[in-house]
């Protein structure tokens, strides 16, 4: 346990001294994003993976995080460097999902799984991750996102003495939180696709490698309450560029965090918020996994998401986008999410 406990503030440290030595050079290198005036390096992503996967590796290599997450690690480090290529040249969504599926697809347990639930795991995984670097936007979100899943997962994973999947959700929580220490707003580091992405996914095989074995239904639910967050952004966004005859794949101010400051809340406001729901959510999805409250308190997850869409989905971003001062959204950026 002191193992753990000194290995996630290691790397709480490391990532916000590399975040912040790795900022003038992705400037120079013009690794950034446009945010109105002003332009955010991207260096949080890459401190979050180097720092992750080098502490995580430590623990492997000397024996205390347990075994079988080498497969997650190669597979996290792939989606990594993908992200790291969008953040560089900007790839289509269908380059990104197909990666990242092919990743997926070689870090399902299948044996534990089954075949026809493990292909149904990759293609949940590929829509977390998107989803999560949907949720890149906003100053504090993604990171924040992902510390709540990450913790939620090691917590799943610390419930089956899965130590290996626990000590690198840990790690990875713990990076993501230093990370933050930068990108809170106004954000002096992004997380990019780099980061968002491979965090995105490393949570979602983390939880489908704890969730192996039980039943599908209620896997469904606890798999969704511990992200639910970035699911509810994500079917959000979907729905009303359905609705409003828009291209999917095509960036727009129409996100939960763009939607709530048309409604007037602050930037770190929305973050608070959004965290605090998240935290809701990943707090009923590790009772429900450990027993502790029965399947019928995911509904209520499902059901809080759902009312939150349907309502969101009400606020007429599309229209305002041509009427609203350029001054009313300029802590957010819009990307292709």
């Amino acid at each position: 346990m002191l193992y753990g406990i000194a290995a996630a503030a290691t790397a709480l440290l490391l990532t916000a001294l590399l975040a912040a030595a790795l900022r003038i050079p992705a400037l120079r290198l013009r690794l950034v994003e446009r945010r109105r005036q002003r332009e955010v390096p991207l260096s949080g992503g890459v401190a979050v993976v180097a720092v992750t996967g080098a502490v995580t590796g430590v623990e492997e290599w000397g024996g205390a995080a347990g075994s079988g997450i080498g497969g997650l690690l190669v597979a996290g480090g792939f989606v990594a460097l993908l992200g790291l290529v969008d953040d560089v040249w900007r790839l289509r969504r269908r380059v990104l999902a197909g990666g990242t599926a092919v990743a997926a697809a070689c870090a399902v347990p299948y044996g534990e799984t089954g075949v026809l639930p493990g292909l149904l795991a990759v293609v949940w995984a590929v829509g977390v991750t998107l989803a999560f670097r949907g949720l890149d936007h906003a100053d504090g979100l993604a990171g924040t996102a992902g510390v709540v899943g990450a913790f939620g997962a090691a917590a799943c994973a610390a419930v089956d003495v899965m130590d290996g999947v626990a000590g690198l959700m840990s790690v990875l929580a713990a990076a993501l939180t230093g990370f933050l220490l930068h990108n809170w707003h106004p954000a002096r580091a992004g997380l990019g696709s780099c980061g968002s992405m491979s965090a995105g996914f490393v949570i979602a095989l983390a939880l489908v490698h704890v969730r192996a074995g039980f039943g599908l239904a209620e896997s469904a639910g606890v798999l969704f309450a511990l992200t639910a967050l970035a699911s509810a952004d994500a079917v959000l966004v979907l729905l009303t560029r359905r609705l409003g005859g828009r291209p999917a794949a095509r960036g727009a101010p129409d996100h939960l965090a763009h939607r709530l400051r048309r409604l007037g809340l602050t930037v770190p406001g929305i973050t608070l918020l959004l965290g605090l729901a998240a935290l809701s959510g990943a707090l009923v999805g590790v009772l429900a996994h450990a027993e502790r409250v029965g399947s019928d308190a995911l509904w209520w997850v499902g059901g809080g998401a759902l009312l939150v869409v349907l309502s969101l989905s009400r606020v007429p971003v599309y229209a305002a986008r041509r009427s609203v001062s350029p001054q009313v959204g300029a802590p957010l950026r819009v990307r292709n999410g």
